[in-house]
């Protein structure tokens, strides 16, 4: 089954370094192991995550595409459908079927014929339009609800960590970290060499 993955993998890695979606590269972290992929994603412009990049990695299992991989956000970032650790809460991620709580179709969940690109276009319109009601972090999705100047003044500091500017602007003295606590800790990003196939 490792090798009907590995050639789709291929695939798809060679499809993606031919036509790329605007702001998003992603590839296998090396050529030892095809399983795991570094992304990075531009934050969708308009948006309170614009400018932003943030650097991601899938996880692929032997058995891919029969099932999904899972996705994990290497960095700090505050959203209602991503958790503390970083990992995301999409339809498109959840294995296939039915869904028990009857919250999603089937045909929103993982299926065979998705792709990487599919998965990264959705969480890029994941990220320009949440789901508060299908909430991976309740702070986010509350405060994303009921205090949307709030949730965007975290959101454009966590986009300045990301471009290594210091989380504040000069003479910026609100304090959100207390709500930034839920977000995923700081790990190291794609190396240089995932970044330059």
């Amino acid at each position: 089954m490792a090798g009907v993955a590995l050639r789709r993998l291929l695939t798809e890695y060679r499809q993606l370094c031919h036509n790329p979606p605007e702001g998003i590269v992603a590839g296998p972290a090396d050529e030892e192991n095809f399983f795991e992929w570094h992304c990075l994603i531009s934050g969708p412009e308009g948006t309170c995550f614009e400018y932003g990049i943030f650097p991601a990695k899938l996880t692929f299992s032997e058995d891919y595409p029969l099932s999904p991989p899972k996705m994990q956000f290497l960095c700090d970032i505050f959203h209602p459908n991503i958790y503390a650790d970083g990992k995301v809460c999409i339809s498109i991620l959840h294995t296939p079927g039915d869904d028990p709580t009857g919250y999603e179709t089937s045909a929103e969940r993982w299926s065979p014929v998705q792709s990487v690109e599919k998965i990264l276009i959705s969480v890029v319109s994941m990220l320009a339009e949440p789901n508060d009601e299908s909430a991976a972090n309740v702070n986010a999705a509350k405060m994303w609800r009921d205090n949307r100047v709030q949730f965007e003044r975290i959101a454009h500091k966590l986009v300045r960590t990301t471009l290594g500017l210091p989380a504040q602007k000069p003479g910026d003295n609100t304090d959100d970290t207390a709500a930034t606590t839920t977000a995923a800790p700081a790990v190291p990003g794609p190396s240089s060499s995932s970044r330059s196939r």
